[in-house]
Formats: C-alpha cells, sequence, structure tokens
C-alpha cells in the first residue's frame, strides 16, 4: 500500500494507501509465488474480487477469461502501462458466467515482464473508457536497463496429467546513458487433463457396454483410446504459448521521453470435444455397409493464434505542463481448426473422409491515440488544483472468415463445422473521446476528484458520463471515501457479429448475429449499448503502526445488460417448436446434421435485463517481525457481492412457445449464470514468512456457496440445482536460497486435492440414470467450480537472479 500509483488518479505521486478510490498493489514477488505461471491465475488467487473461468466451452477453452465484481470480462478494462489492451478475436459463445468475453487476453502478458499489476475496483469510465463499469487492471511493465530473472518451473495435477512446464527469461540493457530497454521471453506449455466417467449413450455408468447399442458400436467402442471413459470432452485443453514482451524509454532531454512497447505471442492450442462413436459415419454400397472409423473417433477443436501490438509515444513536461501524446496497435488473428474429424454427410455422398478441417478464422484489431495534458494551478485550496485534459480516437475491427469447402459441405465436420460464408464478414467502429478531470485537496484531509467524459461512436451516436470520488482524512489513522460514477459500454462488434453453428452429437444451435437480417426475422433487434451507475463508500483505518485495514462497499446497476439469450428453441426430435426459428436458420444459411438430433435452436446475444450487483471489499494486512524467528507479512482480502436481475426485456412473441416452457428471455439456467454460478463470497488469507534463506507462503482462500440450474435436456429449460458448497482451498509455497542469486521452490495448489463436485444424475426413464444437464458424460465435474475442475496441482521451481 505504500507503493506509488498511476491507476484512477492523474495526480502524481499519490500512493495506494492515499487513494480517494479502492486500488489494490500486487507485486511481481506475490505473482510468482502463484504454481501455475499464468497471470490469470496469479491474478484471482491473490485478489478477491477477481474470478478466474476453470473451463470454457467449445473454442472458449482455448482462451480462458476472468472478471472483477462477478461482471461479465467486457466489463473490465485492461491497461498496459496505462495504456489500452487489444482484445482477442476469439468470442466466449456458449453459456456461462463468462458467456460474451471479448476482451484482453491475459494469459499473453508473461508474468515475468511485470513489475506490478495495479487494479481500480471501481467504476472508472470517465476516466479510462466508457467499458470500465466493474474497474481497471492496468499491467505495469519492467523498466530495468540492468540485470534481469532467468525462471523455470514444472508441475501437473495429482492425477498425474496436466503436465505443465515454462521457461523465462527477463533482462534489461542500456540505451547509451538515458534509456533503457527491457525485455522478457516466454515459453508455456500444458497437457491435457481428463475428468469423468463414462458415456451414456453407449455405457452404463459403470462403464460397460448398454445390450441396446448396435453391433458396430458394441465391437469398437471398448477399443477407442482412454475407455472406458472414450469420451475426453471434460478437461483442460492442451497449449503450448510463446510469448515475447518489450519495454522502452529514451530521455532525448531532461523534460522529454520517447516511450515504446511491444509484444508478440503465438498460441498452438487444442481442446477435445465429444466421442463419436463408429456408427456415427458410414456408407451402404451394394448392400454392405462401410465404417471408416471402426473404434470411432475424438475431434478436436485446434486453435493456432498470432498476436502482436505495437505502441509508442513521446512525454514531456513545458512551463509546468506535463504532456503524453501516444498510439497503440494491437492485432490478432485467430485460425480455427477441427481435428482428427470427419464430415459424416461428405462421406455418404463422395466416400470422400478427410480427418482435418479448416474451419475459418478471427481478425481483430484495435488502434488508439491518445493526448493527456496535466498542470497544477495554485488556487488557494489546502494543495494544488490538478487539471487534466485529454482525447482519445479508436478504431476496432472484427472480421469472420469462411471454412475450407469440406468443412462447410452440408453439416461440416463432426464437433465443429467450419464458418460458411454468410458467417464470414468484416466490420468496424471508430469513435472519438475527450475527457476533463479536476483533483485537489480542496481544505485540509479533503481530497476531491471531478472527472468528465464525453464520447462520440460511429454505430451508436454520442454519450457522456462522470465520476466524483472524495476521500476525507480524520487524521493519520482514519479515513472515509466515496465515489459515485456512470458507465456507458458498447458491445463488442464480436457480440455484434459473430456467427456460427454449435454443434454435439445430438443437438445443433445456430448462433445468430444480433444484427443480422435473420435475428430482426424473429424479432430481435441490433445491440444496444450497456449503461450503468455505480455507488461505493468506504473507510481507511492505519490503528497501529504497520497495520492497513479498508472497506468499501459498493452497488453497480446496469440496464440494457448484454447476455446470450440461451437456447430458442426451433424443434424437439420431430416435433416442430418455431416454425420461425427454423426458418431463420435457413434464411441465414446454416445447414445442420440431418441424422440423431435430439433438438436444434438458435442462441442470440441481446439487451436482456437490467441487473443489481451489491457487494463489499474488505482488506487488511499487517507485518510482524519476530527477530531471529523471522518475519511474517500477513494478508486477508474479502469479497462479497450479489447479482439481482431487476427486470428482463419480453421474448419476442415469433419465438414464444408455451408448451416448452418458452415463455421468458432468460431461462432458469441463464439467470442462474447471472446470480448464484460466481460464489458471493471470497475470501484469501494470506501469510508470507521469511527466515534467512528460507520463505513459505502459505494462502488459504475460502470460496462461498454457488450454484447454477442444470437443464434436463440441455436446452436451459427447467432442471435441477446444482450446488458447490463452501470450500477452502490450500496453496503451500516453499523456498531456499541456495545461493543470493539461485532460489528454489516447491509447492502446491489445492494442497489437499478438493475435487468439484459431479453432475447429479436423474433416472433415464429405463430403470437407470443419466446426467441431468443432457450431456453424455457421467460424473463430469460442475464446470463452474471456482477452484476449478482438477483438483491438486504439485510443482517446482528454479529462480536465477542477475
Amino acid at each position: 500500500m505504500s507503493e506509488v500509483i498511476v491507476t484512477g488518479t492523474r495526480v502524481t505521486g499519490l500512493k495506494a494507501a492515499d487513494s480517494p478510490a479502492p486500488v489494490q498493489v500486487l507485486g511481481a514477488s506475490a505473482m510468482q509465488r502463484v504454481g501455475q505461471p499464468d497471470l490469470i491465475q496469479a491474478l484471482s488467487q491473490n485478489l478477491p474480487s477477481f474470478t478466474a473461468e476453470a473451463i470454457g466451452g467449445d473454442t472458449g477453452s482455448l482462451t480462458l477469461s476472468a472478471a472483477l465484481r462477478g461482471l461479465n470480462p467486457n466489463d473490465t478494462l485492461v491497461l498496459v502501462n496505462g495504456k489500452r489492451r487489444h482484445p482477442t478475436g476469439n468470442l466466449h459463445v456458449l453459456g456461462g458466467p463468462y458467456q460474451g468475453a471479448a476482451t484482453a487476453d491475459l494469459s499473453l502478458i508473461p508474468v515475468g515482464a511485470i513489475d506490478h499489476v495495479e487494479v481500480l475496483q471501481d467504476g472508472a469510465a470517465a476516466q479510462y473508457g466508457t467499458d470500465a463499469i466493474a474497474g481497471v487492471v492496468n499491467i505495469i511493465l519492467k523498466s530495468a536497463n540492468h540485470g534481469g530473472v532467468a525462471m523455470a518451473t514444472a508441475g501437473q495435477y495429482y492425477k498425474s496429467d496436466g503436465d505443465t512446464a515454462a521457461i523465462s527469461l527477463n533482462f534489461g540493457a542500456p540505451i547509451g546513458a538515458d534509456g533503457f530497454v527491457n525485455v522478457t521471453l516466454e515459453n508455456r506449455y500444458h497437457g491435457f487433463s481428463l475428468r469423468g466417467g463414462a458415456d451414456r449413450r453407449v455405457q452404463a455408468r459403470d462403464g460397460s457396454i448398454l445390450p441396446t447399442d448396435n453391433a458396430i458400436d458394441k465391437a469398437g467402442v471398448p477399443l477407442a483410446a482412454q475407455f472406458p471413459t472414450p469420451n475426453q470432452i471434460n478437461g483442460d485443453a492442451q497449449y503450448n504459448i510463446y510469448n515475447g514482451y518489450l519495454n522502452a524509454g529514451y530521455k532525448l532531454t531532461d523534460a522529454i521521453e520517447l516511450y515504446a512497447t511491444a509484444s508478440y505471442s503465438h498460441r498452438l492450442a487444442s481442446a477435445f470435444e465429444n466421442y463419436r462413436v463408429p456408427s456415427k459415419v458410414k456408407r451402404t454400397v451394394a448392400g454392405v455397409t462401410i465404417v471408416p472409423f471402426p473404434i470411432g473417433f475424438d475431434p478436436k477443436e485446434h486453435l493456432e493464434e498470432d498476436d502482436y501490438s505495437a505502441g509508442g509515444g513521446v512525454k514531456g513536461s513545458y512551463e509546468g505542463w506535463d504532456w503524453d501524446l501516444s498510439t497503440t496497435y494491437g492485432h490478432v488473428r485467430d485460425q480455427i481448426s477441427t481435428l482428427n474429424s470427419a464430415n459424416a454427410s461428405l462421406f455418404t455422398d463422395t466416400g470422400l473422409t478427410p480427418r482435418n478441417f479448416y474451419d475459418g478464422a478471427f481478425r481483430s484489431t484495435e488502434w488508439t491515440n491518445n493526448l493527456d495534458i496535466v498542470k497544477g494551478f495554485d488556487v488557494g485550496l489546502a494543495s494544488q488544483l490538478t487539471v487534466a485534459v485529454g482525447g482519445e480516437a479508436r478504431r476496432d475491427t472484427f472480421q469472420i472468415s469462411a471454412g475450407d469447402p469440406f468443412s462447410i459441405y452440408k453439416e461440416g465436420g463432426q464437433s465443429y463445422p467450419g464458418f460458411q460464408p454468410s458467417d464470414a464478414g468484416k466490420h468496424h467502429r471508430t469513435n472519438y473521446a475527450v475527457y476533463g478531470d479536476l483533483a485537489a485537496e480542496v481544505m485540509p484531509g479533503l481530497k476531491v476528484d471531478l472527472a468528465g467524459r464525453y464520447e462520440h461512436y460511429s454505430d451508436f451516436g454520442s454519450t457522456t458520463v462522470g465520476k466524483l470520488t472524495a476521500r476525507y482524512d480524520f487524521n493519520p489513522m482514519v479515513a472515509i471515501r466515496g465515489t459515485v460514477s456512470s458507465g456507458f459500454r458498447a458491445p463488442t462488434l464480436a457480440e455484434e457479429y459473430y456467427s456460427a453453428t454449435n454443434v454435439a452429437p445430438t443437438f445443433a444451435v445456430v448462433q445468430l448475429p444480433a444484427n443480422s437480417a435473420a435475428a430482426k426475422q424473429i424479432g430481435f433487434q441490433n445491440l444496444k449499448p450497456e449503461k450503468s451507475i455505480n455507488f461505493s463508500g468506504g473507510f481507511v483505518l492505519h490503528p497501529i503502526e504497520g497495520l492497513q485495514i479498508t472497506m468499501d462497499a459498493y452497488q453497480i446497476r446496469i440496464k440494457k445488460r448484454i447476455i446470450g439469450s440461451g437456447i430458442l428453441l426451433g424443434q424437439v426430435g420431430s416435433t416442430i417448436v418455431s416454425r420461425n426459428v427454423l426458418d431463420a436458420i435457413a434464411a441465414h444459411g446454416n445447414v445442420l446434421d440431418p441424422t440423431g438430433l435430439s433438438y436444434v435452436g438458435v442462441s442470440i446475444f441481446t439487451n436482456a435485463a437490467t441487473t443489481r450487483t451489491r457487494g463489499v471489499e474488505i482488506t487488511g494486512n499487517y507485518a510482524s517481525d519476530f527477530g531471529d524467528m523471522g518475519h511474517v507479512d500477513w494478508s486477508v482480502a474479502v469479497n462479497y457481492n450479489k447479482t439481482t436481475v431487476l427486470s428482463q426485456a419480453p421474448l419476442p412473441a415469433q419465438v414464444v412457445a408455451p408448451a416448452f416452457s418458452q415463455t421468458t428471455l432468460l431461462a432458469p439456467l441463464a439467470l442462474s449464470y447471472l446470480t448464484t454460478a460466481t460464489p458471493r463470497g471470497k475470501v484469501v488469507f494470506g501469510a508470507f514468512y521469511t527466515l534467512d534463506k528460507f520463505t513459505v507462503n502459505l494462502r488459504e482462500t475460502v470460496y462461498g456457496k454457488s450454484s447454477e440450474i442444470v437443464s434436463l435436456d440441455g436446452t436451459g429449460n427447467g432442471g435441477v440445482k446444482a450446488r458447490i458448497g463452501t470450500t477452502a482451498i490450500t496453496d503451500l509455497d516453499v523456498g531456499y536460497f541456495v545461493t543470493p542469486a539461485i532460489k528454489i521452490n516447491i509447492g502446491a495448489n489445492n494442497l489437499f486435492d478438493h475435487k468439484a463436485p459431479k453432475t447429479p444424475n436423474i433416472p433415464n426413464g429405463s430403470g437407470g440414470v443419466r446426467p441431468a444437464d443432457g450431456a453424455n458424460v457421467y460424473d463430469a465435474p460442475l464446470g463452474f467450480s471456482p477452484f476449478g475442475i482438477n483438483g491438486g496441482y504439485y510443482y517446482g521451481r528454479v529462480t536465477y537472479t542477475f
């Protein structure tokens, strides 16, 4: 808390402990005491209001996301050295608390490049951009011009899968006498994990083959890989990530400095999809049935990603005016393929059996230009009046490219068909903003900060947002603070225009673009911006030397919140639920698997609801010195929040179907994503002990209860409640300095191997049971588990500082 911060204020030299707004500072050493070498994990395990995705759906598994205060990840703004970081191109489409996420990919920022992270846990749209509704994560890069750190780590889950390894190198060098360059190189690998049991389509719960299976599957399934658990869909994706980051600066004069950042990342990632049984692909020729895959096959979604950014600027001071002119460009291309698959209709029609399909690509860019000017004026107040003004111009693009001919022939490759020409397209947006900020200590002890921002979007028009923050220090021991602010988040281009067909062995759901003619055909209109109002208030205490306590309560109300509609049924079995839904699918040009589908539907991002999130955050830090017995830094951090859906938009009449409980826009499952799938409470206790050459870091994270409505058939309508009880997760890291430069650490995350509860079962109507969610795998872990689905993880790490 003694760290000088640059986030949440335009005043220079302000410490986190003195900030009018709640800012948590996480140093490099704390992030390196996390077992998994990933920035998302480092933030999640240290910050109570920051939650990380355990497992995603479809391509969402390949680029996991995270969020602040239980809101959508898109409501948190990510900065690097105070400049906006570009978003990923890979939209999280399938349901869950992270549905719709298309924000900056934190996994592509190496921990070794970071000096510290400043997390502003307050609405900041007026200061940084109208999408900073939940807060701001500002990543400050290392700037040393000498020395560095080399690190190597390896680990795996207790179950002996999910093998993980990483190496990184950070080093600094001078540029002449007045400059620096700091470079970080990193390579991370993570292997598949497998959780869950038998496949209900062809096996009983004990793994035995069902007597009702056809002869082809009876003969082939027992020979499948990983039998008796042939379906490998429940588990971590495999990835290999190469990251490089550069931070540089050079003083032209005592008053003018050039600076630059650049990054490049390359990711190869794959995730298993549902196992396809041998009889899924077959062809009859002259009365003979040909089965090209006699033991079935395991399709994999595959991502090849190239992500780069470059930015720079010049800043300086002239007669008391501090100015900063910058430009930043980010680009990401995600090429999607389906591997080890087959196109059933293609084989039936032609006898061709290609195994790998290029499904198409996402491309996303963001170009941001800023001018910031700050000056202090003596106007007779207790401190100078800091006046800040600035402007921003930004251009965003999002593009989908179509897949190869085999990937879009009729229903396409099994598990993930290619993008149709009707899915493809390139879209862009420009927006311009100006802002002003006044901050001062208006009387002894009273700090006030007033900010306003005007933005104009090429597709949504203009908006104005504001923020008022105040803090009063009664004395050095007690202070109170509070904020009121408004926000306005334009839909991401991906939310507006993403289009694809999501399939499983037994169902198909078309993701219609929100701004498409097909969506309007069933009564949906173009997406509109979210609008928010934030209130917060709290106190800061320094009751004794070395002890600091903060508490901040908050309320965030979001109108026209953008949410996935859930599945709107068009057909169940042979029964037509909504002819309008089927007509919209056809009008959009999507072709579905002609066999074995239990239901067909669509999903759309829409302005679905008004929500209110209320919560409180408490932090405490204390240092104990025991002399010859060592030193302990104690910390505790608490977050509690509750989201309530105050109202929801009506379901368009074109898709209403009371006989199938399709009467509201948000089904029970979708409502539970918003209100109960993320724990309302999270408490992080920490103790970092040092004695001579030894260090011990003990962290206890207590996750409160969470639950989801598990749909009985997978459609999201009706169901049973799946619960995860309050769970305490222990992380332990023990370090030893072999020499002053070489340190060895061993440790474990989730030391006592707590596992996520399993998906509940219900009667299958034939005397047995089946998974309640309509999925295919018995005893699959609940994917919304806040502490992951894999159990304990142990690791070792070697660090060399030079």
